[in-house]
């Protein structure tokens, strides 16, 4: 399709006709093991956004754990899209994303992780609609395979280093997160350190604590992991005073912020107090995409590194992550995107292309996905609640 072509759709008048929305329960590999929860299976909120030309936008959305891990839930997500955001798009320009995201803005507060679904289904329908990837939509990309990192959370030492062992042989992952926090400070510097001693130079390991240190805590054990061969710590503390606090002690290992980074205006504050060495991003808390894509902005200007961050989402919501980081100019930590491997069930027609370490990201329009619906159907709650005028 030639660029006049593209033009012409554009500029055609396509409006919102209905949205869709539905609750998807899947079960997971293993027990996976935060210091806020123990997850045994994951939710997701599957939307679509239906408009006049035919064309049908999927997003997704999703959390760690229900609502042990912020305010919204799938459930929540479900009920104030079909409640409250879903109205307000209806018989709208489905070819204007931002202003839609703006008036939605004004109807409904906050909702970061709801909004971040809506954007990518509307952004996934002007991809198909225009031919162009959604990579091209946000600038166009600069690598077409992205490094991913597994995190190895049973919980147990021996399985995790079989499991690492196994990825690294199979040339699936060769960078392990490790969660901790929820044990001793002792025991969880030995479970690091024997995970390292085990893979040796063969594979990064680094470390998210998700918050559950103090202050102090978080001093003698960023000391203690980066004296056992660790290569970055995730939020060990809960606020951003304290992650500038340690960052200003200057330990021989790079600090990275995640919870703290909830959209652009707070990731400026982050870079101004000089609070961490690398960013987390993930669309979902950011609140979209586009807000995404103006935390790495900040970060990049800032000299801060980059790191592409996962909320375990199921293949929408990774994919629509994955294209966004693959117009990163720099991304030196590589991602995080594992979540679909996380799922026994895939809801997708064509898996998604894990090899050699990496995640292939979808050339087609839009997200270059498509769904199963049969297996969507079969795992799905209540099936879909439509929205129409």
């Amino acid at each position: 399709m030639n660029i006049q072509a593209n033009q012409s759709l554009v500029s055609a008048p396509v409006v919102v006709e209905r949205v869709e929305t539905c609750l998807i329960d899947l079960p997971t590999i293993r027990p996976h093991r935060l210091s806020v929860t123990v997850m045994n299976g994951q939710t997701l909120m599957l939307v679509k956004v239906f408009c006049s030309d035919g064309t049908v936008g999927v997003g997704e959305g999703t959390t760690i754990g229900g609502t042990a891990y912020g305010g919204e839930s799938p459930e929540s997500m479900k009920l104030n899209i079909d409640t409250y955001i879903a109205p307000v798009m209806i018989g709208q320009d489905a070819n204007r994303v931002q202003a839609m995201m703006a008036r939605i803005g004004k109807m409904a507060k906050d909702n970061r992780f709801a909004k971040s679904a809506i954007e990518t289904a509307l952004l996934d329908a002007l991809g198909k609609r225009t031919g162009l990837a959604l990579s091209e939509l946000l600038g166009g990309r600069r690598r077409d395979r992205l490094p991913v990192a597994w995190t190895l959370a049973s919980g147990d030492t021996a399985k995790d280093i079989a499991e690492a062992e196994r990825f690294l042989a199979e040339r699936r992952h060769n960078i392990f997160k490790l969660k901790i926090g929820a044990k001793d400070i002792k025991d969880d510097v030995r479970h690091v350190a024997e995970i390292k001693r085990a893979v040796g130079d063969a594979a990064s390991v680094r470390v998210d604590v998700n918050m559950a240190w103090g202050q102090t805590q978080a001093a003698g054990g960023m000391a203690a992991l980066a004296d056992v061969g660790c290569d970055l710590v995730e939020q060990p503390v809960a606020t951003a005073a304290g992650l500038a606090r340690l960052k200003q002690q200057n330990f021989r290992i790079p600090l990275m912020a995640d919870e703290s980074i909830t959209g652009p205006q707070v990731a400026y504050e982050l870079a101004k107090a000089d609070a961490a060495d690398v960013f987390a991003i993930k669309i979902e808390q950011n609140g979209g995409l586009f807000a995404a894509q103006r935390t790495a902005a900040i970060a990049d200007a800032a000299g801060i590194e980059l790191y592409g961050g996962t909320m375990l989402e199921g293949a929408v919501s990774t994919i629509a992550s994955a294209h966004l980081f693959s117009t990163f100019p720099e991304l030196r930590w590589g991602t995080e995107l594992f979540g679909p491997l996380l799922l026994t069930e895939d809801i997708l027609s064509e898996s998604l292309d894990y090899s050699d370490f990496e995640l292939a990201v979808p050339s087609g329009p839009g997200l270059g996905l498509a769904l199963d619906e049969a297996r969507i159907r079969r795992f799905a709650r209540d099936g879909y609640t439509k929205v129409t005028k």
